[in-house]
């Protein structure tokens, strides 16, 4: 299958996806022909169609997901509705811990927007209940990977780009935070003890005749990111990254949607430069970045430093933002964590946005609403509206018109009387 058997197959998706982005159909078709957009579908979950790259919006990601120490199904589903409401444009279920395909199952039932899966997560979750992660098979990775496809799973990360040559280079290489992928984690201690290739790089063609049977889309994962600003753009993240573009190639030969996952930790002055080498590598394909994280030193208030990062890497190309919650490197978050992540997320998405001459409506409404002091009006428009009335009333002003910042002093009040008076 080509990619231009996809399009295809997406006919009525690519309608829907160009109505929403306000683009030509025959131009949006062209992108997903040249894998330069991707649209996540996969028919076992129908979700509302969502395009992904270039000339696009830019999306939000929102992960969420038990952990061995802590597993709530309910609290999961209400992350998952928290994230939509607020404006995520996908979600992804990160389980690890309790009944990881039942999470999965009541998250696709919940949510009508693409749901993605890291399904080595699962593969070695349960080999690390009998013994160790690295005794896991090529059987049991793939295996896991077609359930979550059966599921209707729209699209997953797979870390094929870790591979054991590199495992040998990352050996010499000094790294101040070695690797931090939970996914690449497992794939290089595998690697290690058993003495062979990484089964999704070995065997990628079989991996792609799965994701072209059961129509998810590939987010080809950066299992050597660097998980500290001192790591960022180093070699192991480069020579990662070049595999990771050979992969792209061979995807849209056998008709496979491909997206390429990025850092991770990378300075403000780095961001600029490892979109363009991303872009340039893997031959446009959508990005997909963590972040970006601008500095180390903000535990509790990560979810603004990824969306500094975020702002910055979606306006040089960057397509895709997977959130970061106030509680990154520090626990799994709480509903209110992956609120306040998603809405850190998606202002950076529509900076990024505006910035690039896109969805300048609500911020052209929100202005003259502030411009007649009506405050209705305004809270329609907040990206938040609940907390803007909220900080209103908490201290409410003396002139119903104002608010308690200025009072009668407001600029836009007295200009309007004697200018326009």
């Amino acid at each position: 299958m080509t990619l231009e058997k996809v399009a295809l197959k997406l006919q009525e998706e690519i309608k829907q996806v160009a109505k929403d982005e306000r683009i030509d159909p025959a131009k949006l078709k062209k992108l997903v022909l040249e894998g330069r957009a991707v649209i996540p579908f996969n028919p076992h979950h129908s979700p509302r169609p969502l395009g992904i790259g270039e000339k696009l919006r830019v999306k939000i990601n929102t992960n969420i997901g038990s952990s061995p120490d802590y597993v709530n199904i309910d609290e999961e589903i209400e992350k998952a509705k928290t994230a939509v409401k607020y404006g995520t444009d996908a979600i992804m279920d990160l389980s690890t811990g309790g009944n990881i395909d039942d999470i999965r199952r009541k998250i696709l039932k919940t949510v009508n927007i693409p749901v993605g899966t890291v399904p080595i997560y699962q593969a070695g979750m349960e080999y690390a209940k009998k013994g160790a992660v690295v005794e896991m098979t090529e059987d049991d990775i793939f295996n896991s990977i077609e359930k979550h496809a059966q599921d209707g799973v729209d699209f997953m990360t797979v870390h094929c780009g870790v591979t054991k040559e590199s495992v040998e280079k990352l050996k010499k290489q000094k790294r101040t935070m070695g690797v931090v992928s939970r996914g690449g984690a497992f794939l290089v201690a595998w690697i290690i003890h058993n003495q062979k290739e990484n089964p999704l790089y070995k065997n990628y063609d079989y991996l792609l005749e799965l994701a072209s049977e059961n129509s998810f889309t590939l987010s080809l994962g950066d299992g050597l990111r660097p998980g500290c600003i001192a790591d960022a753009s180093d070699p192991p993240q480069i020579q990662e990254l070049v595999i990771l573009g050979e992969l792209v190639e061979r995807a849209r030969e056998k008709g496979v949607q491909t997206m390429v996952e990025g850092p991770g930790h990378i300075p403000l002055n780095q961001i600029e430069a490892n979109v363009r080498i991303e872009k340039t590598v893997c031959k446009n394909a959508p990005f997909y970045v963590l972040g970006p994280l601008v500095t180390d030193t903000a535990p509790g208030y990560d979810h603004i430093v990824g969306a500094i990062g975020g702002a910055l890497a979606a306006y040089y190309g960057a397509d895709f933002l997977c959130y970061v919650t106030p509680t990154e490197h520090l626990s799994l978050p709480t509903v209110d964590d992956v609120r306040d992540g998603v809405i850190a997320s998606k202002i950076a998405a529509h900076s990024a946005d505006i910035a690039k001459g896109k969805n300048i409506e609500a911020d052209l409404a929100i202005s003259n609403a502030r411009k007649n002091l009506n405050w209705d009006e305004q809270f329609k428009y907040c990206v938040d509206p609940e907390k803007a009335r909220m900080l209103r009333e908490k201290r409410k002003p003396s002139f119903e018109d104002t608010c308690s910042m200025c009072g009668e002093l407001c600029a836009i009040k007295m200009v309007k009387k004697y200018l326009e008076g």
